[in-house]
């Protein structure tokens, strides 16, 4: 979790992004096939960052349908992630 559990819509908690890090550099150390997957206040804003942190999952709630044109912020966050 990247956000204090609770309710969407939450504000991500950047010092998760060192963690995520330091998870990714202890899986490759000991060669592990493992995923890191972040759930919490995942967005346009740092899906890029959180990718190069090392997680290669997310779940998006808010980032999608807290906005305007959720089928659009889909579209976006996928163009983001393939352009990664």
């Amino acid at each position: 979790m990247s956000v204090n559990p609770g309710f969407t819509g939450q504000k991500f908690i950047s010092a998760t992004l060192p963690k995520i890090k330091k998870l990714k550099d202890m899986i490759e150390k000991q060669q592990l096939n493992v995923v890191i997957e972040v759930d919490g206040g995942v967005g346009l804003k740092n899906i890029r960052e959180l990718y190069l942190s090392g997680a290669t999952e997310f779940v998006v709630g808010a980032g999608v349908f807290h906005q305007d044109n959720p089928s659009e912020a889909a579209k976006k966050l996928k163009e983001v992630g393939l352009g990664i």
